[in-house]
Order: structure tokens, then sequence, then C-alpha cells
């Protein structure tokens, strides 16, 4: 793989380690003209998207977002997820129930690494939206089995009606871990669906790309070198790929974290046990048939561990990862058997 590059954008979120290396050229100037970019923030991370059309399509990538935001956002008191978390009589919408199929399908086969209902979890450990780090840690295991018995995805149906039913009230969902992915999924489908064919479309770190960028060549993506980074500004890169067709999402715990006295407690929560995960993985990259799947697959990765997280990729069809572990003071890569089929798309 080539490591020329002209132009760098990184955008980062928590644990999230992908950084997308678009490259263009001012030279043919025909050919730029025709690529437009939209820059921002959303969803609580920071979102760039390039691709080729003769009009802006700026309220079609916005609309995108409203309709994710109205469907799966814990940040909107209005959301359909939001009414589900607080046991209000709502229907599901579409977006809500492709979410639901995907993570349901990632639960199972991944034994539970991956899991929605993880929510309560997620906060006494200081890491929700209303928390801080650390500050609601558990003190005793009788707390922490009295939250444990609130999560699993098993507790949780959809019904044929289109709404949610739950063993306990108290359970709630968090779309957190794989929401970003599929926010992805929609906005390159609107692109599609507006004719574009050439597009990338990056949202805190998750990828869609599709035909080519400006230069008319294949779009290069880069993977982060993982490192103790909780501020975000370290960004060298540990591997560039070039692809004209990839659903890529990263998932990683060394940029949200804290130390709980000498025991270093991470920010991805492993649902089957109740505790911040503690092995040697640094990051997991997933590519899969969808960035929704591919982010949910990186989460499962995360909390399962190096091993294991190969297992389940090599035998989930429509995936491959990329894992950086450490291994004493150095990083070692290992990836899945159909990782290079894959990234030579």
């Amino acid at each position: 793989m080539s490591k020329k590059t002209t132009i760098l954008t990184g955008l980062l979120l928590g644990g999230a380690a992908l950084l997308v290396w678009l490259l263009s050229s001012a030279g043919n100037r025909r050919t730029e003209a025709a690529f437009h970019t939209e820059r921002g923030q959303v969803f609580g991370t920071y979102y760039n998207i390039r691709y080729r059309s003769t009009d802006t399509l700026h309220a079609v990538i916005m609309d995108a977002f409203a309709r994710l935001d109205g469907s799966l956002s814990m940040f909107n008191d209005t959301s359909v997820i939001s009414r589900i978390n607080r046991n209000e009589p709502v229907l599901v919408d579409s977006l809500f129930i492709r979410v639901w199929h995907t993570a349901e399908a990632v639960s199972t086969t991944g034994g539970g690494a991956f899991d929605m209902t993880v929510a309560p979890l997620v906060h006494v450990w200081g890491f929700g939206k209303s928390t801080s780090y650390g500050s609601h840690a558990p003190m005793t295991e009788a707390q922490l089995d009295s939250l444990r018995a609130l999560v699993g995805y098993r507790k949780v149906r959809l019904t044929a009606d289109g709404r949610i039913e739950k063993d306990d009230p108290r359970i709630t969902l968090d779309a957190s871990a794989i929401a970003k992915g599929y926010a992805c999924d929609l906005v390159a489908e609107a692109l599609a669906e507006a004719g574009c064919t050439d597009l990338l479309v990056d949202i805190g770190g998750e990828v869609v790309a599709r035909g080519h960028n400006s230069r008319g060549e294949a779009w290069r993506v880069g993977i982060t070198r993982p490192q103790d980074d909780p501020d975000g500004t370290h960004n060298d890169i540990q591997e560039i790929i070039t692809t004209e067709h990839i659903d890529m999402a990263t998932s990683g715990n060394y940029r949200q974290f804290y130390y709980d006295g000498d025991q270093r407690r991470s920010h991805t929560i492993d649902p089957r046990t109740g505790f911040p995960v503690s092995h040697n993985l640094l990051s997991a990259t997933v590519v899969a048939s969808s960035c929704m799947r591919a982010d949910a697959l990186a989460t499962a990765c995360m909390v399962l561990g190096t091993d294991s997280a190969l297992a389940l990729i090599d035998a989930t069809p429509d995936a491959a990862c990329y894992l950086i572990e450490a291994v004493g003071d150095t990083l070692r890569v290992r990836t899945s058997a159909r990782w290079n089929d894959f990234c030579a798309r």
C-alpha cells in the first residue's frame, strides 16, 4: 500500500480511532468543481462528507441526520428510543426496526458481547451521557448484581405490531454503539438515491466510501495507531486502505478511560460480567456489509478480546477485522482470514 497522501482529515470519537485520508487535487478544476464537502457537528461528534454532484445536497444530508435523531438519539427526549426508555406507548419506526434486527443478530452471534441493554452499567461506571468518569462506580457486588438483572438482550423483544416489550420496566436501551454506523449508511443511501456514485461519509470515525475521489482514484482510509490519548491529539497512522467500496467502523479503549486507584477502567463494558474490559486488545476495526453492522461488530470485538474476536469475525461471512493489541511495550496487528479480500474491493 502507498503511504503518499496530500490531505488528512481526522475525526475523533471516544474509543473510535478511524482517520479518513481524502486525496484530492486542485489541479483538475473541472473535476474538483463537481465535488462538494459538508462538515460540521452531529450526535456529539464531527462529520465530514464528500460527494460528486451537480448540486449541493446539504438538505438531503440534514434530513438523514434528523430522521436518525428522531428515532435513536438518547439526547433527544422525543426520540423513539427515549420514549421506550420512559415506558411510554410508542410504535417504533422503520429506522429503529432496521437497527433492532442488526443489533439482535450481532448480540446472538457474539454471545451477548454486544447488547443494547447495557446502558445501566455504562452509567454506573461513569461513562453515560449525564455522568463523569468514575463518578458512579459500584461499591459492592450486590449493587452490581442489581444492575446486571436489568441487562440482557433476551429480556427485550420487538413485537409484530411494532412495540417493545421488556421483562422489567427499568430496562433501558442504548444505541450509541451502532447508531453512528447507521447514520453513515443513511447518508450514503440518501446521496446514492440523489445520483451520487462517488462519495465518502465519515461520522465520528465510522466510514462509508464508494467510487472515487476528486482525482478519479480510489479513496484512502487510515487506521490510527492506538495510544493513550484522552485528549484526542495523537493521530499517527497504523495502516492505510485503498478502496472503492467499504463500510468500516473502529472501536478502541485508549481515549475514554480513567484510573480507579491503580485499576484502569475503560469505557467498553462487558454486558455479561458488568465490568469494564481489561484485556490487551486496544482497537478493533471491522469492515462489513453495512457500516451499522461493522459498528456493532467492532464493539463486540472489543468486549471479547483478540482471540475470541477473531473467531467471531472468521465465523461471520460478511465481515473482516483488523485488530491491534498490546504485547508488552509493543503493538501487534492481527487480522481475520478475509481482511485482505475485503480491503481489495
